[in-house]
């Protein structure tokens, strides 16, 4: 029970660093919005845990 409470709570102390990072460094970055970045941004989490999952499942078949 003592490593899953540790377990979240890491993940809430991450999550709780990721989005301050996001709130005041966000603006230092100057980044011009348009259509392909926003594309980009949206699809790249799915197009890396797919790989990644791919990868699980290949090495498993050899």
């Amino acid at each position: 029970m003592e490593s899953q409470a540790g377990f979240i709570f890491k993940v809430l102390i991450f999550s709780t660093a990721l989005s301050v990072l996001i709130k005041y460094g966000g603006p230092v970055l100057n980044v011009t919005a348009n259509q392909s970045l926003a594309l980009t941004l949206v699809l790249l989490p799915s197009a890396i845990v797919g790989l990644l999952l791919w990868g699980r499942v290949w090495q498993q078949g050899k």
